[in-house]
């Protein structure tokens, strides 16, 4: 799985076994391998609509299933993998309107990543749900339901990617353990973070380290409220979005409202530590908006690299009230293995054929089956 960020790929090794809905699993390994600079610069800058040639997208292609495969063998290094589920790099995505359906870009050459693992590939894993008028995303709730067990009430689990986005389990027991599974994408997590610590540091960091520099500034609280007023943040679920919407141009419009909002009286270093501040609060403002919307969950947990942001889970405990805020490693899975344990799921789904897709979550006509199946020639 590589998400939002570009940053790098996560992979895991897993043994499904038992049910299909409610399978039997086990994590033997993980690996994370992260894009070289050049790779991620220009994964980002395509993603936001910079113009380039068809050659130029033909090698952007080749490199990502070559860091797949790369990835994928360091994960297992021995082989014990019958099947690779891969999610591939996500170029542009355009949710469904009224007037349009929705499309999804995720750059890999599957033919080729089964060439280069000697293993059959399930991928292009969004294509069907948009087909069949969903969104296509996100596709990790319905991984959610089938791998964690229900507790005694709603149980939220949130993902900080460069998206933050949010699964809904109903209770094992209740006026509501037969409601669906929900789930959609807040907005922003990292991305509008990333995007600016990179501005601000000339190039030189791609993250906020443990949210240090955020940490050092004051959040804007007039500013973010308005912002959470904006269509997307009052639109209702089903509902996605990405880079396309929240990336460079959106970021210089919220730099500019903080500029506007601050009036430039800041020293440049504090104005910049108070910006991250309040890109950080906003991240976590969204979901918190969302979750009171209801149902109430009794607990958020929380996975992603943006778990590793001490200043955004700060923020997310102090907005989310009455939640106990928590990491999904205490359910024994790594917050960088979430999603790729999803799209393993979603590949052995495939081989058996059982629908991949929560039509509650992604707005879909009907439950289908998810991906397209490449096998390799023997070498």
């Amino acid at each position: 799985m590589s998400g939002t960020s570009a940053d790098g790929i996560d992979a895991v090794l897993v043994k499904f076994d038992g049910p299909l809905k409610q399978p039997r699993w086990r994590l033997l390994a993980s690996h994370s391998l992260t894009y070289p600079e050049d790779l991620h610069r220009q994964l980002i800058a395509i993603g936001q609509g910079q113009p380039t040639t068809a050659a130029a997208l033909l090698d952007l292609a080749e490199s990502v299933t070559e860091h797949q495969a790369a990835c994928a063998r360091q994960c297992d290094p021995t082989g014990l993998a019958r099947l690779v589920g891969c999610h591939g790099q996500t170029l542009w995505h355009r949710p469904p309107t009224a007037q349009r359906r929705g499309c999804s870009w995720q750059l890999l050459q599957g033919p080729l990543l089964a060439q280069l693992l000697q293993r059959p590939v399930v991928f292009d894993l969004r294509a069907h749900d948009l087909a069949l008028g969903g969104h296509g995303a996100p596709l990790v709730p319905a991984a959610d339901a089938a791998l964690l067990p229900p507790i005694g009430g709603w149980r939220a689990l949130l993902n900080l990617g460069g998206i933050a986005n949010l699964t809904l389990l109903p209770p094992v027991t209740g006026p509501d353990r037969q409601a669906p599974v929900r789930g959609w994408d807040c907005g922003p997590a990292n991305t509008l973070i990333d995007l600016a610590v990179s501005r601000f540091s000339h190039g030189t960091q791609r993250f906020d380290a443990d949210g240090q520099w955020a940490r050092r500034g004051r959040a804007n609280e007039a500013v973010i409220r308005r912002w959470l007023e904006e269509p997307y943040f009052q639109a209702l679920a089903p509902k996605s979005t990405g880079r396309e919407q929240f990336g460079q141009a959106d970021l210089e419009r919220r730099l500019n409202d903080l500029e506007a909002a601050g009036g430039g009286g800041a020293e440049p270093g504090q104005a910049q530590a108070d910006a991250l501040a309040s890109l950080t609060a906003f991240s976590a403002a969204v979901v918190a908006a969302d979750l009171a919307r209801g149902p109430r969950p009794l607990e958020l947990v929380i996975a992603g690299g943006g778990a590793k942001n001490c200043a955004l889970v700060d923020q997310l405990r102090q907005r989310c009230r009455g939640l106990w805020v928590r990491p999904l490693a205490d359910l024994g899975i790594g917050e960088s293995d979430r999603e790729a344990l999803a799209f393993a799921l979603l590949a052995w789904w495939h081989q058996h054929q059982h629908p991949g897709c929560l039509p509650s979550v992604t707005g879909a006509s009907r439950p289908t089956i998810l991906g397209v199946r490449a096998d390799p020639t023997p070498a």
